[in-house]
């Protein structure tokens, strides 16, 4: 019996910031790119859009999602982005991948998601983002958790235009110092870019208010590091990543980027991974 052929992926990103190129420059160099196609890219301005990948349609309205047939949407704009166009997301295609997770906080919002995902028989997918260790928490929370405590260290460059700056004297730092210890929910909502995976690990694990986030100053560093540890029925669980900040956006991971591609290539990947 010969194999059947199949269509490539269709993909729209929502976003055409640092994440987003970088995304699309993965998807362009790995190995069976032909696989997947982006079709289409999700902007604020048409004008302000460049260097885009060729045969991506550039839209502007939520609405446009709706008859270009996709596979999979993939959200890397910012959390004001899953609001505007999430929903629509949802009912334009089988999955709806979100990379700025903090977001989802915003319990209302979660909520009308997941109406809608279950309503359009489609699936709002959290990828693990800069951490390690997700999927471990996530399947150790079908027995009960106790603590979940998670760690963001990131050099004080990282945390210059946010809060951080009015809590500490961020050029003056001479050893990592902690200027926020609190749930899940006020750090995502508070920093959302930098602590934009306190939601990550919350929602797998024992949710947003019993998360503990510690964030971190560390002049003597250079990269963006996470570290969790998670105690319950299943045993103790202790991990630490040390990311490389992300080209463009130092306020993210490279490995933000990489976890997007991981979540497309495995809708068609013959092995998921």
């Amino acid at each position: 019996m010969s194999p059947r052929a199949r269509r490539p992926l269709r993909v729209a990103l929502i976003g055409w910031g640092a994440i987003s190129r970088r995304v699309a420059e993965l998807l362009a160099d790995a190995q069976g790119s032909r696989d997947t196609a982006i079709v289409a890219i999700g902007i604020r301005s048409v004008a302000r859009a460049s260097q885009t990948p060729a045969g991506a349609t550039l839209i502007t309205d939520p609405g446009q999602l709706a008859g270009l047939e996709l596979d999979l949407v993939v959200e890397a704009a910012g959390r004001e982005a899953v609001a505007i166009w999430g929903e629509a997301s949802l009912r334009a295609a089988p999955a709806f991948a979100v990379a700025s997770a903090s977001a989802l906080a915003d319990t209302a919002l979660l909520e009308r998601l997941l109406v809608t995902a279950e309503a359009c028989g489609s699936q709002l997918i959290l990828p693990p983002g800069a951490l390690a260790g997700i999927d471990a928490i996530a399947a150790a929370s079908a027995l009960p958790l106790d603590e979940v405590v998670h760690s963001i260290v990131k050099p004080p460059a990282a945390w210059r235009g946010t809060p951080a700056e009015e809590m500490i004297a961020l050029d003056a730092l001479t050893a990592p110092t902690t200027f926020f210890a609190g749930s899940a929910r006020e750090a995502a909502m508070r920093f959302p870019q930098n602590a934009n995976v306190a939601v990550i690990s919350a929602l797998a694990g024992i949710g947003l208010e019993l998360t503990r986030i510690e964030l971190v100053a560390d002049p003597d560093t250079t990269t963006n590091s996470h570290r969790l540890s998670a105690s319950g029925a299943f045993g103790r669980l202790s991990v630490a990543i040390e990311n490389r900040p992300l080209t463009g956006n130092p306020k993210s991971s490279e490995i933000a980027a990489l976890s997007l591609v991981r979540a497309i290539r495995n809708r068609i990947s013959p092995l998921a991974r």
